[in-house]
């Protein structure tokens, strides 16, 4: 039987399933309603007050991240007077923010505060205030931390704790001077912060952002994405690779990856800086004569197989062991067992990874 029922949703009947948001709902049925403080990873929070819609029977609008659909629900979301409330609640937030330009826009992310203020072709001059100045100079070389663009949304804080489990930042202070920090203000790299990057890429501003990445935007050049797993080790972790004029730029998670969820570890969000290194080698060398000189693939493979022939003959099979690189992928590592087996006649395999 069904559990499916029906709303009303600008005028459309549209099904839903007994606890989803309106928001949900809207977001499926691919209607625009604007959030800062939602993340689909996240608990409603309902903060922003961005996604309001207009419910009939009710007086006031209501927001539509924390509100459950219901049978005969008649909503709508694009009102004149919503578009002016939410227009002016982005001129709010605006408002608080330094008029430069932020890291987030400079990088090839996006920003969601700018982009709906080009949505709503607001700016900040109507409501324009004092800046906090909470900017947080950080010596780890992965995380910019400019607090001054900081909406408390508190999206960086709840991925944290809700996500992550690492509870490493938190919000402090009330009013004026509430900001977020970790505990005893001390710097991530001595917090329990992982430096996954989870923070980075729910963040709606450039209040958090890839230090590597800030100023990649302003650089002529197409950037290419390509959709790659994580080498590192055997877990298949989706990722986003970025890269212009053939060099690697960046890497971002990937949301909807099945095993990660748009989670990373330190190493696959950070470290490919390998990549691009003069020294990565890109065919194979043999020695010769104390040299290392690069030769094609057919006379390496050859001389390996000679060299493998000639250990297990002289030495028998327990002088050969095989280590496979937790960069490969699982049919590799099958392989190399495989052979080690079955041709090396040995038993002495391991993976790098299996710690």
């Amino acid at each position: 039987m069904s559990t499916e029922k029906v709303m009303n949703l600008d005028g459309r009947n549209v099904s839903f399933q007994p606890g989803e948001t309106v928001l949900e709902v809207a977001r499926r049925e691919e209607t625009f309603v604007p959030t800062l403080c939602w993340d689909e990873r996240l608990d409603p929070y309902g903060s922003c007050r961005l996604c309001v819609v207009e419910v009939e029977g009710r007086r006031i609008p209501a927001s539509s991240c924390t509100l459950e659909a219901e049978e005969g629900m008649v909503v709508r979301t694009d009102s004149e007077k919503l578009r002016k409330m939410q227009g002016t609640l982005v001129e709010l937030v605006l408002s608080e923010n330094p008029g430069d330009e932020c890291p987030r826009c400079r990088d090839i992310g996006t920003c969601e505060v700018h982009e709906l203020a080009e949505q709503f072709d607001v700016g900040r001059e109507r409501f324009l205030g004092d800046i906090s100045n909470a900017s947080k100079e950080d010596s780890n070389p992965f995380l910019l931390r400019d607090y001054d663009r900081c909406i408390s949304c508190y999206r960086c804080v709840r991925i944290c704790a809700e996500v992550e489990g690492d509870y490493a930042i938190t919000m402090t202070g009330r009013g004026w001077n509430k900001g977020i920090a970790t505990a005893f203000g001390g710097p991530l790299m001595g917090s329990e912060c992982t430096l996954c990057g989870q923070c980075i890429y729910t963040c709606p501003t450039g209040a958090l952002a890839d230090k590597k990445m800030v100023g990649q935007g302003s650089i002529p050049g197409k950037v290419e994405e390509t959709r790659s797993i994580c080498p590192y080790c055997g877990t298949g972790c989706s990722i986003s690779l970025h890269a212009r004029d053939g060099k690697m730029i960046g890497v971002t998670p990937v949301l909807d990856g099945p095993v990660n969820e748009g989670a990373l570890c330190v190493k696959g969000q950070f470290g490919f800086d390998f990549v691009n290194s003069d020294d990565r080698l890109t065919m194979p060398l043999v020695r010769k004569e104390g040299q290392l000189p690069p030769v094609s693939w057919d006379e390496a493979l050859d001389y390996t197989a000679q060299r493998f022939k000639s250990i297990r003959a002289d030495h028998g099979p327990k002088a050969f062991y095989a280590i496979a690189s937790g960069r490969a992928p699982g049919e590799g590592a099958y392989m190399l067992q495989k052979f080690t087996r079955a041709v090396m006649n040995s038993n002495q395999v391991d993976n790098c990874s299996r710690a």
